[in-house]
Formats: structure tokens, C-alpha cells, sequence
């Protein structure tokens, strides 16, 4: 009998995960905690560990990158994943996780458009130092996007998730959860909601993490688009990301000029780009 592939057997993993767990606790816990999950090990290591072959084999792709006061880190984009990393795409794809997550959250979710780089991405914390801010993942579709954290690789006492729930609900008194993500270990949060924030990485440490977007809607509005693009060509996975969107895709250098700097108030790393494109256009830390 021929031997079945890490990929092909995925999904059926990933329903036994489901399965496993009770949704009705679960979906009541996202809701108490607005719109916030921590799921400890829910990833089975059957998917985790050829996922953990991919990223090895990606790290030629990192693109590293900074912002000054509000990141450091690497970036593999969604590009590079779909043309390299098939286990990794199996499980962004996977039926049951999204099934899984469209009953939690309460709405039918949808992947993201083949030209979002953040679709599905890595984010490698590899050097001292490496962090992000405090931040929401707000979405720039019609909809609402939620955001899905996996732990692959966590060899760190010091760089954690750190997850203020509640923020901007008073009274309730805002709660903080510093989170080790352990490989298996999965969050899930609508991205509007949760402030958020990476605390930097120790010498000698290391750690990746898998991130999934999935959204309600996958429209996006042309200046949203515009500044979208700005920002994942140089905070995240360099101006090359660009140049993989398909051509009718890809926005005018002339429509700069259009962005409306009341789009910055709530994301710290846009608000540094609008001041930066200029200077930083050919930058890579």
C-alpha cells in the first residue's frame, strides 16, 4: 500500500483536533474573553511537524525588517509559501479549521485573495531584540478579518504574545495575558479587538510563528488597497511583495498622493510609514 503524504493526511487530523474539543465551551470563552481565544497545543504534531520542515526550508526567504519604536523581525510572505511550503498551505486551506473557526466567531469565513501577502505568512523572530508593539489587526477589507496565531517554534523565556483583552470595553478592567506559543498552540482573535504586542526576543533565542487571515468580505476599497500595499512592502515583506501582485493589481505610484492621513490613527506601524515613504523606499534591515 503506497505510503500517504503529511499533506494528504492533514486534514484528517485536523477533524480529529476538532472533534476533539468542546465548541460550546469554547465558542462561550471566545465571546466572554471579546472575541479572543487561547487554544494550548490544539494543533496536532502529525500537521505541526511537516510545517516545521517548510520553515527550515523557507528561511532563505526571510525579509527582514524594521520600524523604529514599533518592530523588528523577519517576514515570509504568502507568495513564497504557496510556491514552496505545501503542507503550510494545506493547513491555511483546511476545510475543517475553517469550519471550526466560522462557528466560533459566528459568521462564514472566507480566505483571503491570492494577492494578500498576509493571508498566510511566517513571522521569524530570530535576532536580540526582535518584537513588535502594541497594535490591532485592523482589517483594511469590508469586512472584519480574524486573525489565527500557531506556534511552530518557541525557544524563548523571554519573547511572548501579550494580549490585552477588553481594551476600549469600560468598565471592565482591562486584563493581560503574556502567552508562550508552544508549537501546536493556536490563538484566534478578530483583529479590530485585540490590542496586541511581541515582547522582544532574548540572546540565543528563536521563534516563528505561523499566522492565518481569513475575513467576511474580500473586497477592499481602492485607497485601502494603496495603503495596504505600503505597508506590507516595508514593514513586513519588502518591496518585492509587491511586484508578485498581479499586474491589474497593483496600484499607481501617482495615487500616493490620494492616502488620507486619518486611515494612520490606529495602527502605530502606518502611522511611521506616512512619514517615512520617501526616505525608507529602498531600506531593508
Amino acid at each position: 500500500m503506497p505510503k500517504v503524504s503529511p499533506v494528504a493526511n492533514m486534514e484528517n487530523n485536523l477533524v480529529g483536533a476538532v472533534e476533539g474539543v468542546d465548541r460550546s465551551l469554547l465558542h462561550q470563552a471566545y465571546w466572554d474573553q471579546n472575541e479572543f481565544l487561547l487554544l494550548e497545543r490544539f494543533i496536532p504534531p502529525s500537521v505541526v511537524e511537516p510545517c516545521l520542515c517548510e520553515i527550515e526550508q523557507l528561511s532563505g526567504e526571510v525579509h527582514r525588517n524594521y520600524v523604529p519604536g514599533h518592530k523588528q523581525g523577519g517576514s515570509v510572505s504568502f507568495y513564497s509559501i504557496q510556491e514552496k511550503a505545501p503542507a503550510i498551505l494545506a493547513l491555511y486551506r483546511s476545510p475543517a479549521l475553517r469550519m471550526f473557526l466560522s462557528r466560533l466567531v459566528d459568521v462564514p469565513l472566507m480566505l483571503c485573495p491570492e494577492d494578500d501577502p498576509h493571508a498566510c505568512a511566517l513571522y521569524y523572530y530570530t535576532k536580540p531584540g526582535d518584537h513588535i508593539g502594541f497594535h490591532y489587526d485592523t482589517s483594511y477589507y469590508r469586512g472584519a478579518r480574524y486573525t489565527v496565531l500557531i506556534g511552530l517554534v518557541e525557544q524563548s523565556k523571554h519573547c511572548r504574545l501579550v494580549a490585552r483583552v477588553h481594551k476600549g470595553m469600560p468598565p471592565i478592567e482591562i486584563s493581560e495575558t503574556r502567552i508562550p506559543m508552544e508549537p501546536g498552540t493556536m490563538v484566534v482573535f478578530n483583529g479590530d479587538k485585540l490590542w496586541h504586542a511581541v515582547t522582544p526576543l532574548g540572546a540565543h533565542e528563536r521563534r516563528v510563528i505561523l499566522t492565518l487571515q481569513y475575513v467576511t468580505d474580500q473586497r477592499m476599497r481602492p485607497l485601502k488597497k494603496l495603503f495596504s500595499n505600503m505597508k506590507d512592502a516595508f514593514a513586513y515583506f519588502g518591496p518585492a511583495a509587491l511586484m508578485h501582485r498581479p499586474k491589474s493589481k497593483q496600484t499607481s505610484i501617482n495615487d500616493r498622493a490620494m492616502i488620507r492621513f486619518d486611515m494612520l490613527t490606529d495602527h502605530p506601524t502606518l502611522q511611521f510609514l506616512a512619514g517615512a515613504w520617501s526616505a525608507s523606499h529602498n531600506r531593508d534591515s
